[in-house]
């Protein structure tokens, strides 16, 4: 009889309880220790010796014996009880404790300020975990890049991810006391065109576009020619501090600089009409290993609580 080699697989728990057979001595101690009926274990060897064209098993009322064939194959399929075993020891570990590595990306400075802090009670929560963090204010590709869970900064487009909002964004103008101090007027959004004003900037985008809305509700976009740019977040509130210019970013961002004085806020009759949501984005359920799964539960509930504060 030719064996059809692609549906053996299908064979698997025909070979785990034909290996038990063999172990226990008998059909009725298999399907006891098995919790099945005995002829449903009489029924699955007949199974699998159909499939393989093989006498397996020699019964008699008193006892089973081995066939050579029987016997050839309890060798070959040895590695079968050190893979469930294996297998089953992987599921214990997982089940005892969440470990693994679990990538996180975010903004430069969000990660900075929001992100950082919280990772020492993280580690203290799951000490097996290994939290790989990535700060880039470029947009990337988190499944190119193998990222777990990501912040990310307005709508989203529809995708296999999950989006939790933890907060809101906002935008204001902000400058050094130092750079005010010599620098033109500044009463409204055409003013800027008379000062130095740093802007963020990278191979596929630049944000000198900068919206205001007026005390009467008038929208008013400004282009700004920038005296300075840069791509990290950072580098623009350093800039900033250092009297380089007016920077726009969100007042959250930046409370530490505010609080000391090292930057103040300007143009402050005017707003930015717009606000856009921050969310935390990760993988489909079903797809999130259980570490990934637990930090992301963490992260949701802290950076919400935490950016709400900062609001």
């Amino acid at each position: 009889m030719n064996i059809d080699a692609t549906t053996l697989h299908l064979q698997l728990p025909n070979l785990y309880l034909f290996r038990r057979v063999t172990q226990l001595g008998s059909f009725q101690a298999t399907a006891d220790a098995l919790q099945l009926p005995r002829s449903s274990v009489s029924k699955k060897i007949a199974q699998l010796e159909q499939h393989l064209g093989l006498r397996l098993l020699q019964r008699s009322t008193r006892q089973l014996n081995l066939t050579d064939a029987g016997k050839e194959l309890l060798i070959i399929t040895d590695s079968l009880t050190d893979l469930l075993s294996n297998t089953a020891k992987l599921t214990e570990q997982a089940q005892a404790k969440p470990s693994g590595r679990v990538k996180i990306s975010s903004s430069t400075l969000i990660g900075q300020r929001y992100l950082l802090p919280l990772l020492p009670d993280l580690k203290r929560l799951f000490p097996e975990i290994v939290i790989d963090i990535n700060l880039d204010d470029r947009v990337v590709d988190l499944i190119e890049l193998g990222i777990d869970i990501a912040l990310r900064v307005g709508q989203l487009p529809d995708s296999s991810l999950v989006a939790r909002q933890i907060g809101i964004k906002s935008w204001a103008c902000f400058a050094s006391p130092a750079y005010l101090q010599d620098a033109a007027k500044l009463d409204k959004p055409s003013d800027l065109s008379a000062h130095q004003c740093i802007i963020f900037r990278h191979q596929k985008l630049a944000m000198d576009h900068w919206h205001f809305c007026s005390p009467s509700g008038e929208i008013q976009t400004i282009h700004i020619t920038p005296a300075t740019a840069s791509d990290d977040g950072r580098t623009l509130v350093e800039l900033a501090c250092m009297g380089m210019g007016i920077i726009r970013i969100d007042p959250i961002l930046i409370k530490p600089e505010l609080q000391a004085g090292k930057l103040t806020t300007v143009l402050t009759a005017w707003h930015h009409p717009d606000a856009a949501p921050i969310h935390l984005v990760c993988l489909e359920k079903e797809a999130r290993s259980r570490a990934v799964n637990e930090v992301w539960q963490y992260l949701s509930k802290e950076l919400t609580q935490v950016l709400n504060q900062a609001s």
